[in-house]
């Protein structure tokens, strides 16, 4: 891999694409386990520029000049101080919001534009998603110029709560007497709080992608509660965050996730290291036990022990091992590079975990025990955990951010598969901002060729998680002209129409493909969409759905999880076992007969 060259897949192009899915997919699979992606070393040199100036200097060059507490440079003059605290989460979210932290750039399917967000969310026409039906004043998936106005006034109050000095605070004070930077003024916050909430009920993807269900619960801490309190709830969540992710991969498929994250990383240089991650490379790349130790010890373990060390620790030496642990967690992960590049989450997290668990330990008087009343702790506890313990049970009725179930592998996915030549109808699509990747690729200079078989890289890169081989085998089993169709990965694809995906399925299930076909109107059987729900943490089967962007659903059915991880990614044994519950032909049929009184055969 040289700075600007990539490790292409050795394939013959044009012969290459001409052979059926399945082959296609050994080929790519096993070439992502020693090259990942294969991303040219300018493409994390990117997003390693963009988050050291735009991210770290700036934002705490201007938390710090508008606080009272810089230089920037003389960091043990502020890592402590909480108005410093309080402006990075708030920078954090406005860069979110913008979208230009996570789900940015090329690793993320952002090639020409790199930005989505604000591109397609200051846009009146763009698709909109609302969470719920039911909520008066959200009908309709077209943006207004209401929503527009929504959402930029949500980034203006973000940016000026982080730009207008801190105000005198007694709690703080009683606290910490010396302080003299204050903290952000309550009153700023309320317009943000606000404002999350409204553009989240009008519009799904704009409340997940400023990350709400991590920093809407910290801003209302920051408006409301004292100074100790607060602190004390930022632990609370902060760690419900963290045991909420470490028991979410718990189960089969997170081993699948870090193999291909590990095979992706940059700073993985070693492809013997990398094939560690798998049972017998290239006869057999299901997950080794290498890779079963780094999910679950690495993983899980970490992820619940060592913020419950965290959270009770008096003792000064373990609470320093604790967070040492938790900053080297984070860093591992951003080093990775992971599709969704929550880069800036994962540093913040680190940073929080200094300021948090050292800057404000237990034993100075930040324990749990320490809150104004156990009432505003068990109901802060209670309120943090509600969904996480919802959506891990009804997968159907919370997205998998707000479950907390990040990296976990056991996501809402899905593959489109076009009928030849149907794809280029998306370009068509009213008032977006973008292309098809594979078009945004071709814009670059790369041949139509290339830019193709980059597409396909990312099916392979699904067929190697658990839920990618129970989507490939829904596909082979309905549609037997498959090896002639286009096949495109989701998460990929939603990020061009919507603006973001952090790889939640949530934001590309029937409401996206109802919302496009009313605008471009696709022919029965151009755009099939094979649609797999969570699995709840209760059960061992995940259910699929197949959508005929035309007709809707057509067919509903489940498979087992243990299935799944049994097969290699292209399927060399044909499709995993199904049980189909629901088709469309089956249900129409059986209507006939009751409404003619026919008896079944």
């Amino acid at each position: 891999m040289g700075f600007k060259t990539g490790d292409f897949p050795p394939v013959d192009q044009e012969a290459f694409l001409e052979k059926p899915l399945q082959e296609r997919l050994k080929t790519l699979a096993l070439h992502w386990v020693e090259y990942g992606f294969g991303s040219p070393k300018m493409i994390p040199a990117t997003y390693v520029v963009k988050v050291l100036f735009l991210y770290v200097l700036a934002g705490t060059a201007l938390a710090t000049w508008t606080s009272d507490a810089g230089p920037f440079w003389n960091v043990t003059h502020w890592w402590n101080e909480p108005i410093v605290y309080q402006k990075l989460v708030l920078w954090t979210v406005l860069l979110e919001t913008a979208g230009v932290a996570g789900s940015w750039g090329p690793i993320a399917g952002k090639f020409k534009p790199m930005t989505g967000g604000i591109l397609f969310w200051a846009r009146p026409g763009t698709i909109r998603l609302r969470p719920w039906k039911r909520v008066p004043f959200t009908g309709g998936d077209r943006r207004t110029v209401g929503d527009v106005l929504l959402y930029l006034a949500f980034l203006l109050s973000l940016l000026l709560a982080v730009v207008l000095p801190g105000v005198p605070s007694g709690s703080l004070t009683e606290a910490l007497p010396d302080n003299t930077s204050g903290l952000v003024r309550p009153a700023l916050l309320l317009a943000p709080i606000v404002l999350y909430v409204l553009n989240g009920l009008r519009d799904k993807t704009v409340f997940l992608a400023a990350r709400g269900e991590q920093y809407l619960p910290a801003l209302v801490f920051f408006a409301v509660l004292p100074f100790t309190d607060m602190i004390v709830a930022a632990k609370l969540l902060i760690c419900v965050v963290w045991i909420g992710a470490g028991v979410s991969k718990f189960g089969l498929h997170f081993t699948n996730v870090v193999a291909p994250m590990v095979s992706n990383s940059p700073c993985v240089p070693s492809k013997r290291i990398k094939r560690l991650h798998y049972r017998d490379f290239p006869r057999d790349i299901r997950p080794s036990k290498v890779a079963a130790f780094m999910a679950h010890v690495g993983g899980s373990t970490v992820e619940i022990v060592a913020p419950l060390v965290l959270l009770f620790s008096t003792n000064r030496s373990l609470t320093l091992a604790g967070v040492v642990l938790m900053v080297v967690f984070h860093l591992f992960i951003t080093s990775t590079f992971p599709l969704a590049v929550p880069l800036e989450w994962n540093l913040l997290f680190a940073y929080l975990s200094v300021f948090l668990f050292l800057g404000f330990p237990t034993w100075d008087g930040y324990g749990v025990g320490d809150m104004s009343s156990p009432w505003p702790a068990a109901g802060i506890a209670a309120g943090l955990l509600f969904f996480p313990v919802l959506g891990n049970l009804r997968p159907d009725l919370v997205s998998f951010l707000p479950s907390m179930r990040q990296y976990a592998g056991n996501w809402a996915s899905a593959l489109w598969a076009f009928a030849p030549g149907a794809e280029e109808k998306l370009n068509s699509l009213p008032h977006r901002p973008t292309k098809n990747q594979v078009d945004q690729l071709q814009a670059m200079g790369y041949p139509a060729a290339v830019a193709e078989i980059t597409m396909q890289q990312t099916i392979a890169w699904r067929s190697m998680h658990s839920q990618g081989r129970g989507l490939f085998s829904v596909l082979l089993k309905n549609l037997p002209d498959l090896d002639q169709r286009t096949v495109r990965e989701a998460e990929f694809g939603c990020n061009s129409l919507i603006g973001f995906n952090f790889g939640d399925g949530h934001l590309h299930n029937i409401d996206l493909i109802n919302a496009v076909q009313s605008r471009i109107g696709f022919a029965p059987g151009e755009w099939i969409t094979v649609w797999v729900e969570s699995q709840p943490i209760h059960r061992g089967i995940q259910h699929y759905q197949v959508i005929d962007a035309a007709l809707g659903v057509i067919e509903r059915g489940t498979w087992k999880v243990a299935d799944a991880v049994k097969e290699q990614p292209w399927l060399p044994n044909g499709p995993i076992p199904l049980d189909v519950t629901w088709t469309r032909e089956a249900s129409s049929t059986a209507q006939q007969r009751a409404a003619t009184r026919q008896p079944a055969p």
